[in-house]
């Protein structure tokens, strides 16, 4: 596999406290894989959510005023500081409905063991390293509740010509200087997921 050039905890930290609201500008290629992610997710039936890597709470607005019931509880962790100063702000009309926590940027929830019904993470898995995508996928088996769901969307290597191309490109990018990207290149989750607890219902 090579030396993995993934950023460090605290250099990832520093990336994302300097884009702050600048995230969201990422939408335009975001979005649409979002939104397929959000047709499949059934988030109306959900009660709890966690969203690992809750960014500027974008997402999670989105989910709390047009796709969770009204009695549903939304946990969102970042460990940018900014980050999650943003998603406070954002969210705060949502009152006890939705809450964030500045994490100290591992793996690790500090939530009891089945306590949520939906895991969502966009675009952070793809920054972390083996061992830490490894841990991360330890914590979403042990904290999703029987029936929960992964929700998850990543960079990928692509399925088309096209896609393929850039995320060659990218690679090669971050292969020189990951934090220009944020530290952010092309991986298969599906590689991370243990089928015989999970079934892949959406790839």
């Amino acid at each position: 596999m090579g030396v993995e050039r993934t950023l460090t905890i605290d250099r990832a930290k520093r990336f994302y406290d300097r884009m702050g609201a600048r995230q969201d500008w990422n939408r335009f290629y975001e979005d649409p894989v979002v939104d397929v992610m959000i047709r499949h997710a059934d988030f109306g039936h959900a009660h709890s959510v966690v969203e690992f890597g809750c960014g500027t709470g974008r997402l999670a607005e989105r989910l709390l005023v047009s796709h969770l019931a009204p009695d549903a509880r939304y946990l969102g962790l970042d460990a940018s500081t900014t980050m999650a100063s943003l998603a406070r702000s954002r969210l705060k009309r949502f009152g006890d409905r939705a809450e964030i926590r500045q994490s100290d940027g591992s793996p690790r929830i500090d939530a009891p063991d089945g306590s949520f019904d939906r895991f969502v993470s966009t675009y952070v898995f793809d920054l972390l390293s083996r061992a830490d995508i490894a841990a991360a996928m330890a914590e979403v088996y042990r904290v999703l509740a029987p029936g929960g769901l992964l929700c998850a969307v990543s960079l990928t290597h692509g399925r088309t010509r096209f896609s393929r191309c850039v995320s060659k490109t990218w690679q090669g990018i971050w292969s020189l200087s990951p934090a220009t990207l944020g530290g952010c290149r092309p991986i298969e989750l599906s590689e991370f997921i243990d089928t015989a607890r999970f079934e892949i219902s959406h790839l």
